[in-house]
């Protein structure tokens, strides 16, 4: 729905978004966000990052700024950009050791900016991961990366894709498939069950969740049959989270969850895997679904989908996912001041 823009963020405080890959799509989406900023309503915020991967690819106002404080009387006029490093030459659609390392830093800069209360929160735009690897990255992605500088164990640090008529969670993320019947435990299962319910009260308003779990074989086992995974592993987890009051049903069969009939019946789906979750979400929300960071103590948000090198700097990227996830932002802010309070 289309709207004024948001000023009642929390103190008025502008997000920090950074550029991703400067030679992805990241810079292009970020601009065109900050283009329909009205006709969508979106929060002020600035970009992080350097402000060259913008200009190579819009020819929009750009205010190059030096602090937070100075987004928000630039943001009517021009895109704010904090620049955080030189990304060399910046050719869109070949990405570069040089801007691999300023995509880097600038994530470093905004999980600070946002934990020190500069930013109201986080939105991260797509980075290259095998070249993020290597200049020094460690991590499987930028979720585990914002976890660990906010002191947050991976278990606990959730990643929920979010659209329009689907949020899910894949217990089990960037691990080959082969590895995931091992990686499954009561454990685990619960831990990412027990931060989803709390991230959909905090960042959704959600009084009181409904969680479906999907099975990790086909018909859920089909009572042992197809695999003891559930019986053994999931059936446990789910039952003693419905011992502690959670309204939480499963293991269901996956190929049943996902359909317009069956999305009425819960908030969240905790799915097995990675394709099992992220499937479904793209097939219904391509240009709409944004990652949202359960568990965290700061709001991160980012776009649904990666860096798009074979598209960038051919003002064909669509900025659907950027703004909705700006939109998330602004939304599990306030919803966060009002669970607060």
């Amino acid at each position: 729905m289309r709207s004024s823009i948001i000023t009642d963020a929390p103190h008025s405080v502008p997000f920090a978004v950074t550029l991703g890959d400067p030679a992805g799509i990241g810079p292009e989406i970020v601009a065109k966000s900050w283009v329909m900023r009205e006709a969508w309503g979106l929060p002020p915020f600035f970009a992080i990052g350097d402000p060259a991967s913008l200009r190579a690819v819009w020819s929009g106002p750009v205010a190059v700024i030096e602090t937070p404080t100075q987004a928000a009387a630039a943001f009517p006029h021009a895109l704010p950009c904090l620049k955080v490093a030189d990304a060399g030459e910046v050719v869109p659609g070949v990405p570069s050791t040089d801007g691999a390392r300023t995509a880097f830093q600038a994530l470093e800069v905004a999980v600070g900016l946002a934990r020190a209360g500069s930013a109201a929160g986080l939105v991260t735009a797509p980075v290259g991961k095998e070249q993020l690897y290597g200049v020094g990255f460690t991590h499987p992605g930028q979720t585990e990366f914002v976890a660990e500088r906010c002191g947050v164990s991976p278990q606990n640090a959730v990643m929920m894709l979010a659209g329009p008529s689907l949020k899910v969670v894949p217990v089990t993320i960037h691990i080959p498939l082969a590895e995931v019947p091992a990686a499954l435990t009561v454990d685990l299962i619960r831990a990412r069950a027990l931060t989803t319910v709390k991230g959909l009260q905090r960042n959704f308003g959600i009084a009181r969740p409904r969680l479906v779990v999907a099975g990790l074989n086909p018909h859920a086992g089909e009572g042992g049959a197809l695999g003891r995974e559930e019986i053994e592993v999931i059936r446990p987890a789910v039952e003693s989270l419905r011992e502690e009051d959670m309204d939480i049903v499963g293991p269901l069969a996956a190929d049943t969850l996902f359909h317009a009939r069956a999305r009425q019946t819960y908030d969240a789906a905790l799915c097995m895997y990675h394709d099992q979750a992220l499937i479904p979400i793209k097939t219904l929300n391509f240009d709409e679904g944004v990652n949202i960071t359960l568990g965290l103590p700061i709001v991160r948000t980012s776009p649904d989908h990666g860096t798009a090198f074979g598209i960038a700097g051919t003002d064909s990227a669509n900025p659907g996912a950027m703004v909705a996830a700006l939109k998330m932002a602004a939304e599990a802010a306030r919803s966060r001041l009002a669970y607060a309070g």
